[in-house]
């Protein structure tokens, strides 16, 4: 199984680095299980970290149902973010970085104190969350056609590609993030709607999840890390020339071009 990790993780960062997806993992190796998906996540990982790149965060995907129901699957992933994959508000990426991009609007959690699992809950993420902030995840599959199932997306770091980081920094006093609305738009037309209840009932709860999820793998949540805690609405396609606004009422607002 270590030569299947090894092989599959080169697989996916040559499919990146090249922009030519591969095809589906579990059409080929019907026999691998989450566990092993997660391995591939963390070899490619290591690869990354061992070139450079530095981890500013974490991602957790699938905490919708829409997102869920689109993918046919009955529990959410979790995928890295590294240095190169940050984008600024406002910023232009280029379309011929990418493979087959989506977005997503999410509400972006700044850690003021570690979070550790196994038994952390939705109110000890709130206790260690310094401030919030809107993002959009651009999403991308290095497996072609996003034919994938659960175990596809997790290998392939969550299908995650880069964020967009909003500029406006929001203490949760007095926010009540369950029920906060998230309006996108795509050139200026209404897209997408969705709510913070829509990441696991509250995006708090998506990241007690995946804090405890990690403690499996010997990897924790650090203060001054980025989480993502999943999307408000289903993944929007995009193409080039796209402009994608997400509003989120008393959080502000983030943009992003494709060229």
């Amino acid at each position: 199984m270590r030569d299947l990790v090894e092989k599959l993780a080169d697989e996916l960062l040559e499919a990146e680095r090249s922009n030519q997806p591969i095809s589906p993992i579990t059409e080929r190796f019907p026999d691998i299980d989450v566990t092993a998906a997660y391995q591939i996540q963390l070899k490619a990982m290591q690869k990354k970290i061992a070139t450079g790149r530095k981890v500013i965060g974490k991602k957790v995907g699938l905490t919708s149902i829409a997102m869920q129901e689109m993918l046919g699957v009955d529990e959410p992933d979790y995928g890295h973010l590294l240095d190169d994959m940050q984008v600024a508000d406002g910023e232009t990426v280029k379309m011929s970085g990418l493979v087959s991009p989506k977005v997503e609007a999410e509400i972006g959690f700044i850690l003021g104190e570690d979070l550790v699992g196994p038994n952390v809950t939705y109110l000890d993420v709130l206790m260690a969350t310094k401030y919030v902030l809107p993002t959009i995840e651009i999403i991308d599959s290095r497996i072609a056609d996003w034919k994938i199932r659960l175990i596809d997306t997790v290998a392939d770091n969550g299908s995650s590609a880069k964020v967009v980081v909003g500029s406006k920094m929001s203490s949760i006093e007095n926010l009540d993030l369950r029920s906060l609305g998230m309006v996108l738009y795509q050139n200026g037309e209404l897209a997408a709607t969705g709510a913070g209840a829509a990441a696991l009932g509250h995006p708090a709860q998506a990241i007690a999840w995946l804090a405890n999820k990690l403690h499996a793998f010997g990897i924790q949540l650090k203060a001054g890390e980025l989480i993502l805690p999943g999307a408000l609405s289903k993944a929007w396609t995009v193409k080039q020339g796209d402009t994608i606004t997400a509003h989120f009422g008393p959080l502000g607002s983030v943009r992003v071009s494709f060229e």
